[in-house]
């Protein structure tokens, strides 16, 4: 068997990927789940509700499952991601946002292995990225990919916190390989980072705080306590994830598809206001920040205005008053109401 994991990782390596391990399909996390979702701390994710008997263990997705590969893709950035902080007027968007959108390229490779291992070595697979059921975090943990961190993503001593996964669920009895043991020691610079403090202690994120999940996954207003910890961030947000010590291993990409675009490392918050529906798509084109749509963007980027100390930027807020979208209107009026007093 080892010469058939051999061959995989082989194949995998040929066709781009940067990192592959092998898990026992066994992993158990029902519980936890269960946990979460009563705390509420799943929020708007419904999905997280409604899909959690499959989630919790690799044969509740496909009980035919009896091994799984995950595979890694890095998207290191090239250069400080946070130095966008500091600049107000402008809108940071989260380092694997700023191109392409990475399921489409990942998802392409995934089929492409499992097209080669299934004329290869047989048998029966499915191929996953983030958008189905799995708990891909905790089967990295268990493939040697690497460890999820006090921020509960994933660590590699390899590349840092900076890679997508995707994974291979077989009907091969392949032996798994060791886990990778956590090296995150008594490290709480994540924790420290976080603008909203989040981080609530090792692995425990609370969503409802997490400026990733405000600006993605919540479709009302913002709570106005958590508005003025945003700062500048518009999409997403890198700060836990850059400031872990193990980046100093990091790699920066050079797969094309994750370089970002030029226009959107530090996209002028003014220029992004004055978007609407079709010119939004069209800057988005191809981009996982589509997927928000224009309501939840602009609202981000009115939040962004209000908070950046620049009274210019009223002239390119005070509009969208009268925008048809409500919660537009509410982020317009908050922005105002900052950059006018």
């Amino acid at each position: 068997m080892q010469v058939i994991k051999d061959s995989i990782r082989a194949k995998a390596l040929e066709l781009g990927f940067d990192a592959i391990g092998f898990a026992p399909a066994t992993g158990q996390w029902g519980d936890g789940l269960r946990a979460y979702v009563a705390e509420g701390r799943h929020g708007e994710m419904g999905w997280m509700a409604e899909t959690m008997e499959r989630r919790e263990a690799p044969q509740g997705l496909w009980p035919e499952v009896r091994s799984v590969i995950v595979l890694g893709s890095n998207y290191g950035p090239h250069g400080d991601p946070l130095a966008i902080n500091a600049r107000p007027d402008r809108g940071a968007i989260s380092v694997y946002a700023r191109n392409k959108d990475y399921h489409d390229l990942v998802k392409k490779r995934l089929k492409a292995l499992a097209r080669w291992m299934v004329e290869t070595l047989g048998g029966d697979l499915k191929v996953f990225v983030d958008t189905a059921p799995v708990m891909e975090k905790p089967l990295a943990g268990q493939s040697g990919l690497g460890w999820q961190g006090r921020h509960s993503n994933v660590v590699s001593r390899r590349f840092g916190s900076w890679l997508f996964l995707g994974e291979v669920y077989t009907t091969l009895d392949l032996p798994p390989d060791p886990p990778e043991p956590n090296h995150c020691g008594q490290c709480i610079a994540c924790q420290n980072a976080c603008p909203t403090g989040a981080i609530e202690g090792f692995g425990r994120v609370e969503p409802r705080r997490c400026i990733s999940y405000l600006t993605i996954e919540h479709k009302g207003p913002i709570p106005d306590e958590l508005r003025p910890l945003m700062g500048n961030r518009i999409y997403g947000c890198d700060d836990c994830l850059a400031v872990c010590p193990w980046n100093k291993f990091a790699q920066a990409t050079t797969e094309p598809d994750f370089l970002p675009r030029v226009e959107l490392t530090a996209p002028r918050l003014a220029d992004l206001a004055q978007l609407d529906d079709a010119g939004f798509r069209e800057v988005f084109a191809g981009s996982p920040v589509k997927r928000i749509g224009r309501s939840r963007f602009v609202r981000n980027v009115l939040i962004a205005m209000g908070n950046s100390n620049e009274p210019a930027l009223a002239a390119a807020a005070r509009p969208l008053l009268a925008d048809p979208d409500p919660v537009i209107q509410d982020a317009a009026a908050w922005a105002l109401a900052r950059l006018t007093t």
